[in-house]
Formats: structure tokens, C-alpha cells, sequence
């Protein structure tokens, strides 16, 4: 396990998502308090890292340009916010291709722990939809649901038994206090 790893999903947790998908800088709306919660995970001691599908690249609405300029921009409002992202995983993959690494499936956690010769077990995954938690549980990892994004979506929809107990956060920011507040109780 490594301790200080939190995983975050993407579109509905860093960033607004849109049913009509983030093709550009220009729609990527930062969710108010995300940025700064990942500094503050950051100077705390933690890696962060993002794992997130991007169905767009295969359906051709965007390009890995496209994508990379978007990773960069939230790269760089972090730095300026005094974090790091470590890494962005991402799945290119449609929801029909077959892949390994589309969430639910634990194939991106696998290539972050490949990659970055670290292990994801017992870590935090936050994420916004049942994928994501599906992802988590998967890699053992421990899952965490944020109402922003698709979460309330996901809420209404109601979990699978086995994430029933999954912890509920209204956001990235109330998470990482949460998790700031326990650790310095601890």
C-alpha cells in the first residue's frame, strides 16, 4: 500500500463534466475548491494522481492534443495553487472497444502501479460515478463518492450492495478535509 496515494477521477471531481464532453480548455471549468484541495493534498505529503476515461478521443471529438493542452492547463493551476499532479492515466478507449483500462475496469490503476512502480491497494479513488467506485473496489483501492459531477446522479441511481458503505463527500475540497482533519487527529 502506499500511504500517501489519493487517485482522482477527472470530469465531476477536478473539473466540471459535460454530457457533451471537455474538448477543449475552453470547457474545462474547474469545480470551485478542486485546485486547491489537490495543492493541499500535495503539500501534505501525498502523490496525486488522475485516472480518467476519455471516450471522446475514439468517438473523434477531440485529439491527444487536445487532450494534453487540457491535462497541462490543470497541471498549471495547480502548480500555481503550490501542488503537483504526478500523472494523468487515461483511457482512449469507446465504451464498446474491448479495452482493459475503461473504467470499471482496474486497467488504468494497473498501468499507474506499472508505471510508477507504486501500489494503488488501500489508497483513496475519488470519483463521481459508479464506474469509478467499481474501478476502485477492483484495484483495491478504497472508494470514495463525491456529489459533484455525476455524483447525486449516482446517488439518486442507488449503489450495488457491496458499495453501499461507500464514504460520500460533497466535493474534492470536503473529502480533503475530511482526510486532512484525520490524519492530524491521528
Amino acid at each position: 500500500m502506499t500511504d500517501k496515494l489519493v487517485i482522482l477521477d477527472r470530469d465531476g471531481v477536478i473539473n466540471e463534466d459535460s454530457d457533451a464532453y471537455i474538448k477543449s480548455v475552453e470547457e474545462c471549468f474547474l469545480i470551485p475548491g478542486s485546485v486547491d484541495a489537490i495543492a493541499r493534498l500535495s503539500q501534505a505529503g501525498y502523490t496525486v494522481i488522475v485516472a480518467t476515461n476519455q471516450s471522446g478521443l475514439a468517438r473523434g471529438l477531440f485529439d491527444e492534443f487536445a487532450l494534453a493542452r487540457i491535462h497541462q492547463y490543470i497541471t498549471e493551476q495547480v502548480e500555481l495553487a503550490g501542488g503537483e499532479i504526478t500523472a494523468f492515466f487515461y483511457c482512449p478507449h469507446g465504451p464498446d472497444d474491448g479495452c482493459t483500462c475503461r473504467k470499471p475496469l482496474p486497467g488504468l490503476l494497473t498501468r499507474a502501479e506499472g508505471e510508477l512502480s507504486l501500489s494503488v491497494q488501500g489508497c483513496h479513488f475519488i470519483g463521481d460515478s459508479l464506474r469509478d467506485l467499481q474501478a476502485a473496489t477492483a484495484a483495491g483501492c478504497l472508494p470514495v463518492l463525491v456529489k459533484t459531477g455525476k455524483g447525486n446522479r449516482t446517488i439518486a441511481s442507488g449503489l450495488p450492495e457491496q458499495l453501499l458503505n461507500t464514504p460520500v463527500y460533497v466535493s474534492l475540497s470536503d473529502f480533503t478535509d475530511s482526510l486532512l482533519a484525520d490524519r492530524e487527529a491521528h
